[in-house]
């Protein structure tokens, strides 16, 4: 069972940027999905970032042009950049794993195995 461990998350005024890791327990074998989610209070969980095994990537609208995702395989590390932070993009980031990847899409019940979460604060 490959377990998630994020770290990265913090404070930052509107306008600045972190990066959020996503360290995985055990290599993972392609083909598989990755992806960055985040929960707002009081909202669902919404999907963020995806990326394949394959290389192909997939941002909510909300976040295009302002946020990147890639990996390390070497690290068995997932990244996700996150420039022009605004205050709606405050929330609980979790970065998630799916093996197989039968649909690449920002869902976040295809997902079977999550991990604690990183708290990212954007202030005004």
């Amino acid at each position: 069972q490959v377990q998630l461990l994020e770290s990265g998350g913090g404070s930052v005024q509107s306008g600045g940027s972190l990066r959020l890791s996503c360290v995985t327990s055990a290599y993972t074998y392609s083909p598989y999905c990755m992806g960055w989610f985040r929960q707002r209070p009081g909202k669902a969980r919404e999907g963020v970032a995806l990326i394949h095994s394959d290389g192909s990537k997939m941002f909510a609208n909300s976040v295009k042009g302002r946020f990147s995702v890639s990996q390390d395989n070497a690290k068995r590390t997932l990244y996700l950049q996150m420039n022009s932070l605004k205050p709606e993009d405050t929330a609980m980031y979790y970065c998630a794993y799916q093996p197989g990847c039968d649909v690449f899409r920002l869902s976040a019940p295809d997902f079977p195995t999550w991990g604690q979460g990183t708290q990212v604060t954007v202030s005004s």
